[in-house]
């Protein structure tokens, strides 16, 4: 399932948009010139409020599904554990979401794996919630389903319990391990870090781990289905990563090299080190490898719906007034640009140039449409768009004309 298609679900039953409707009937039909300009102040204003009037539609059925300690999207139920702990700062407290071990075993094993996984780890400060996997099936925490309902525990969280955005934190345990190797890059927009123990990666590399700070942690003797092996084989990749990009892809790699699966809890170091962690939500540079559950946007990158494909690989860098797109390779044609003041001046024109062409040059304005169709594709205050623009791969022989 593509990351529309889960949000349509999140938004259609919650009816999100609801105090928006008449507007938002109007908007897709107009033109992009035809629409009034806001200013760096009014846009601010308008994410405030079409984030807090949308909160507000979608609180009460969250508060239930957190009164009943357990999260529905997809069809699916996920139940919850939840352990509080610390004051919570200025801007809320932090949020862990932690998978347990299990999968491919019967709902007893996973229950029993479930109930350690809250007495696993206990953080300074926040929430710390164990989720109980919706399924007993063997890739329990990277099926298609659990990106809606991951989106939902966050939502839950924020507007209810006032949890920061920007520390979001996922950690997972043996198969919750393999579990966050999946998820941390196909939703890296939402953590500001994640912690890896004892897990299989599986067929995923790091590429796409560029902006999450990413902690491993593996018993060295740990040698069932190669763990231990590939552990290392990580450490040297996202070490070769950074050495070509040294602003991404911070990484911890911690191998025990006398324990087995079971680190004797050597990894709670990893709690200290995710604290110091805070989302970059507008980074200068996205690296994003489409999983084979792809998303319809990650940060200030999109795709029409319907149009993302397994595997494809966007690379996108904003420097100055300038985005430098490169998709070579990937059967990528069509990408949607979320921009922000955190990212461009919008009050300048910006220029676009994609595989070497230039595909776009000029004032791009921020609107109303565009903010609510941001929080449609993302329902998350911080990553909220002010500004849409649309482009088309230009073909090899374009003659550079900005679209």
């Amino acid at each position: 399932m593509n990351q529309r298609m889960a949000m349509n679900r999140f938004t259609g039953c919650d009816v999100l948009l609801v105090c928006f409707t008449a507007f938002v009937a109007l908007v897709p039909t107009m033109a992009h010139s035809q629409e009034i300009g806001l200013s760096l102040d009014a846009a601010r204003s308008q994410v405030d409020f079409a984030w807090q009037t949308q909160s507000l539609a979608i609180k009460p059925d969250l508060e239930k599904e957190l009164e009943a300690n357990a999260i529905q999207a997809d069809g699916k139920t996920m139940p919850l554990l939840i352990k509080q702990f610390g004051t919570a700062p200025a801007l809320g407290h932090a949020l862990y979401i932690s998978m347990h071990g299990g999968g491919g075993a019967p709902k007893q094993v996973n229950d029993q794996q479930w109930k350690n996984q809250i007495r696993l780890y206990e953080p300074e400060e926040g929430y710390y919630v164990a989720p109980r996997a919706p399924t007993d099936n063997w890739n329990l925490w990277h099926e298609s389903h659990m990106d809606p309902l991951l989106d939902r525990l966050i939502a839950a969280f924020v507007i209810v319990k006032g949890v920061d955005p920007d520390r979001v934190y996922l950690m997972g345990y043996s198969a919750g391990g393999d579990g966050v190797f999946q998820l941390a890059p196909r939703m890296s927009d939402r953590w500001a870090a994640v912690a890896m123990m004892a897990g299989h990666p599986n067929e995923t590399k790091p590429d796409g781990l560029r902006n999450v700070p990413f902690a491993l942690y593996m018993g060295g003797k740990d040698s069932a289905y190669g763990r231990n092996r590939l552990a290392k084989e990580w450490e040297e990749a996202l070490a070769a990563l950074q050495s070509k990009d040294p602003e991404g892809y911070v990484h911890r790699v911690r191998i025990f090299e006398d324990k087995g699966h079971w680190m004797d809890r050597l990894d709670r170091e990893c709690l200290p080190w995710l604290h110091q962690q805070t989302r970059v939500a507008w980074p200068k540079k996205v690296v994003w490898v489409q999983d084979d559950v792809t998303h319809d946007r990650l940060y200030w990158l999109g795709v029409p719906p319907g149009v993302a494909k397994a595997g494809s690989v966007v690379i996108a860098e904003a420097r100055d007034q300038q985005i430098e797109i490169r998709t070579e390779g990937s059967d990528v044609s069509e990408l949607v640009l979320y921009l922000n003041d955190h990212l461009l001046n919008l009050d300048q024109p910006i220029r676009v140039i994609w595989n070497g062409q230039e595909c776009y040059s000029g004032q791009v304005i921020r609107t109303e449409s565009a903010i609510l169709r941001s929080l449609q594709s993302r329902f998350d205050p911080k990553l909220a768009a002010t500004a849409i623009l649309e482009l088309h791969k230009p073909s090899e022989d374009s003659n550079k004309t900005p679209r």
